[in-house]
């Protein structure tokens, strides 16, 4: 009673999903007519030296041995000889006092760096030279800790 109340899509939908189901029937039965049994061995891949996958095993002649005792899995803290190296020097080129926003020129690299104005220990203005520190911006690198140069 139920497939005289059938519509024409629901009766393409049921034939193409018999015809789908004999197709995989006929792939199955292909295959065990054929005897090709698939093995572990088949299905294993290889990742070679330059990191390309291969369906060949690696060469044990070409094995190197790596002392697990030399591997180091701490992260090590920075040392205070180093922090004087994150301080760098530069000179103040553009202040918008409106906007809360700058560019300090980097007298080493002679980059332009962004610097805010929440960044700011002290108040700057245009051409004074100034220490900082660069850290991660929203856009890229900016200015941090900016204070005037004192010799």
């Amino acid at each position: 009673m139920g497939r005289s109340q059938e519509t024409f899509g629901k009766k393409e939908v049921r034939s193409r999903n018999e015809k789908k189901r004999k197709e995989k029937e006929q792939k199955r039965a292909k295959k065990k007519s054929e005897g090709k049994k698939s093995s572990f061995d088949d299905m294993i891949a290889y990742v070679d030296e330059f990191g390309k996958i291969t369906s060949t095993p690696p060469d044990p002649n070409k094995k190197t041995v790596v002392d697990a005792e030399s591997i180091e899995l701490k992260i090590t803290k920075n040392n205070p000889e180093t922090a004087d190296n994150l301080i760098q020097k530069g000179v103040v080129t553009f202040l918008n006092e409106a906007r809360g926003f700058g560019f300090i020129r980097d007298l080493k690299t002679q980059k332009s760096i962004f610097v805010h104005f929440n960044s700011l220990l002290e108040p700057v203005s245009e051409n004074d030279i100034v220490t900082f520190e660069i850290g991660k911006g929203i856009r890229g690198p900016s200015a941090m800790k900016v204070k005037i140069f004192r010799e």
